[in-house]
This record gives structure tokens, C-alpha cells and sequence, in this order.
């Protein structure tokens, strides 16, 4: 506990309740759970230009085919339409468990010319991680600190 100004303790900040959280212990009637991207996959974003790059690699490869099944260019362009994508091309690496997401236009034109915080996108994979997505329930077990 910290103390404010006046020498009274404050009370410990209270975490946020995770929407997703309550999902893995109550798959829905057709024994599928939903949980946060970042469950079932962890990334990499690199930036050239106005471009971000995102990796998307499995945490493991039987999760694969649900990452490709859900992770579409639709899903993605929809959770970056914010940042007015001009363009979202993904390409799938199957051998390697992975897709790598291209994003054209969404860097406010790129780490010379943008006034944001975070010019190189670096955060981007965070906000790409974010997508809920569907999972059985008997692919549970794969998933990273559900």
C-alpha cells in the first residue's frame, strides 16, 4: 500500500476483470472456449516506412488451424480500423506454425514523419494479440497462462 499526502494509506489498486477470463472455465454448449489471442499465440512487430510487419507464431502447433481459421484479413483489418489500415495482407507459414501480417499505411507515415508515440508500431502486436478467438475446449491445454 502506498501512503498519499495526507499520511492515510490508499487503498491497493484494483485489477480490471478480463472479459475473456471466466471463458476457460465455462466453455458454451458446443464445448468451445474464448480467450485473447495471446493465450493461443505470441508476436513480433518490425516497421519499415509507413509498414508494420506482425509475426503471429503458435504457442503450440496443434493451435495452428484455429489461428488461420479466425486470424483472417478480415478480423485483423477490423481490429486495426482505428489506425485506417490501407492495406492487410497475411501470409501463412505453415511449417513454421506462424503468419506474418503486413499492414500498409497504418505508421502515420512511418518513424521520420509521425508525431505518435510509438512511430516504429512496436505496440501494434499487442493490439493484434488482443483478437478474441474461439477454441475447443480439448485444445485447453495448449493454451499459455489461460
Amino acid at each position: 500500500m502506498s501512503t498519499s499526502d495526507s499520511g492515510r494509506r490508499a487503498a491497493p489498486p484494483q485489477a480490471r476483470p478480463d472479459p475473456l477470463a471466466g471463458s476457460l472455465v465455462d466453455p458454451d454448449e458446443r464445448g468451445v472456449i474464448t480467450v485473447a489471442l495471446y493465450h493461443a499465440a505470441h508476436g513480433r512487430t518490425g516497421d519499415k516506412g509507413d509498414r508494420s510487419n506482425i509475426s503471429v507464431i503458435a504457442w503450440h502447433p496443434a493451435l495452428y488451424d484455429t489461428l488461420v481459421e479466425q486470424v483472417t484479413e478480415a478480423a485483423i483489418s477490423a481490429q486495426f480500423a482505428h489506425r485506417r489500415p490501407t492495406r492487410v495482407t497475411r501470409h501463412l507459414l505453415p511449417r513454421l506454425h506462424a503468419m506474418n501480417i503486413v499492414l500498409d499505411g497504418v505508421l502515420d507515415g512511418g518513424v521520420n514523419d509521425a508525431l505518435n508515440l510509438d512511430s516504429h508500431g512496436k505496440a501494434l502486436s499487442f493490439l493484434l494479440l488482443d483478437i478474441p478467438i474461439r477454441v475447443p475446449a480439448a485444445l485447453a491445454a495448449h493454451l499459455k497462462n489461460p
